[in-house]
């Protein structure tokens, strides 16, 4: 389905309000939700689990609704929706916007490069699953040598390019396909099998031996940890980088939405079930490593790539254990991608009048070429991007929505689809809210290194 945006550009459209919702939570749940997420719950329990959940309230009421709107109101990606912003004060001041909006689509661009190697990663570990060579490295819980020499060599220099380029010749193909034939689809699929194979993973670790002692852990609730101001840090950045607010993503997802739809009511979803995901990662993940004697661990690609494997393979249908949680994780990584890489897609589509396959593989060649160069310092490429590119996109698409198209615009674009206007509640909450969390969000990154 084709519909004309504000440029006269035909543009594609969700054939659903489903599809819609379930790409939306597949741009969301990524790898943070699940290698990072539970980390975060071992080291704090319930605290954590209350202080994340204070904030994704807060912004998937605030931020996911204004930047799904911001999208819907300009039909356009950041570029243009900043420009519209801005040409609202005066049509010479388009130009400036859109030099703005630059900002969260370049962002958008070099975090998918960096995830695409991430991504390639998944794809190696997941046809090593299916072999057995992923689990080859011993079962003895407390060395995991094996496991950190195969993936210190996975994760070198030009030490994974095979399995790289698959990964990109796979998003990229769906992409070709355009957003309802290709992405809303590829999502349909995904995003459910991703908590059915959870799901399954959840209850397959209840019945190991040990596993209460982390349920324990997830539930209880210390309230010494809320004096720890690191633990605030943590739970906002969980959230904030969770929900895939960077000023670009769900901008461009919400561009391709009918006016028709109640966004509010879709974005409430969106943080439900992302929410879920990582809630589900961590009964996962802390049963397990509690049920192996461990209750302190850290995040990141070493507990996905290093440690999990070794867990995996200590325990009863090892393979059959790796081949589902690395299946789940790739569906969730892949739908991450490719909404990361559709931010600069669209922006040639919409501003440079090329066509979807053109837009796609013009990316694809940058994508691809640049991806492979920086495999050997790709953790602090995603590092720089992450701390200081995507909150401050974020908080960039606040400001030119809020704060430069105003009051009135917000409003009307919020309250588009639905049977009534958006209270007077929203309105403040993201003008200051919002903005004043992604501010918060960009300084503490920048103090301690990232929070996110």
């Amino acid at each position: 389905m084709k519909k004309k945006n504000h440029a006269n550009i035909n543009r594609d459209l969700w054939t659903s309000k489903w599809g819609f919702i379930l790409s939306c939570i597949g741009s969301a749940v990524g790898m943070g939700n699940i290698w990072l997420f539970p980390s975060r719950v071992a080291a704090y329990g319930g605290a954590f689990l209350a202080a994340y959940l204070f904030f994704d309230v807060v912004i998937g009421f605030s931020g996911v609704i204004g930047e799904m709107s911001f999208g819907r109101k300009a039909r356009s990606g950041p570029i243009g929706a900043f420009g519209a912003a801005c040409a609202s004060r005066g049509e010479d001041k388009r130009r400036l916007g859109s030099a703005i909006g630059a900002v969260p689509m370049l962002g958008a661009l070099a975090l998918a490069i960096g995830y695409s190697v991430v991504m390639g990663w998944i794809f190696k570990y997941l046809a090593g699953s299916f072999t057995g060579s992923t689990l080859s490295y011993g079962s003895d819980i407390h060395d995991v040598s094996g496991y950190e020499a195969a993936f210190g060599n996975t994760a070198s220099a030009f030490g994974n390019n095979i399995w790289l380029l698959i990964a990109l010749v796979c998003t990229f193909l769906v992409m070709a396909l355009g957003v309802a034939a290709g992405i809303e689809k590829a999502n349909k699929i995904m995003i459910p099998l991703f908590y059915a194979l959870f799901i399954s993973l959840v209850v397959y670790v209840a019945i190991q031996p040990g596993a209460d002692a982390g349920y324990a852990h997830i539930f209880t609730i210390q309230t010494e940890y809320f004096k720890d101001p690191m633990l605030w840090a943590y739970a906002l950045g969980q959230s904030f980088f969770s929900l895939s607010l960077a000023g670009n993503g769900t901008i461009i997802y919400g561009s391709y939405l009918s006016d028709k739809e109640d966004i509010v009511s879709s974005a409430w979803k969106v943080a439900l079930f992302d929410t879920l995901a990582a809630f589900l990662a961590a009964l996962v993940i802390v049963p397990a490593m509690a049920a192996s004697g461990i209750r302190d661990f850290s995040g990141g690609p070493g507990l996905m790539f290093i440690y999990l494997p070794n867990l995996f393979a200590s325990m009863p249908g090892s393979r059959i254990i790796a081949v589902i949680f690395f299946l789940a994780v790739l569906f969730a990584g892949f739908t991450s991608l490719v909404n990361l890489f559709e931010a600069p897609v669209a922006t040639l589509q919409d501003h440079l009048r090329f066509s979807r396959p053109k837009a796609v593989a013009v990316i694809a060649v940058i994508g691809t070429v640049t991806a492979l160069c920086i495999q050997g310092i790709v953790s602090q490429w995603m590092d720089f991007v992450s701390i200081y590119v995507c909150p401050l996109g974020a908080g960039l698409a606040g400001i030119m929505f809020a704060w430069v198209w105003g009051k009135k615009a917000v409003e009307e674009a919020v309250s588009l689809g639905r049977k009534r206007p958006v209270g007077r509640w929203f309105y403040p909450l993201y003008k200051y809210g919002f903005c004043i969390l992604t501010m918060v969000v960009l300084v503490a990154g920048a103090i301690f290194g990232g929070i996110g």
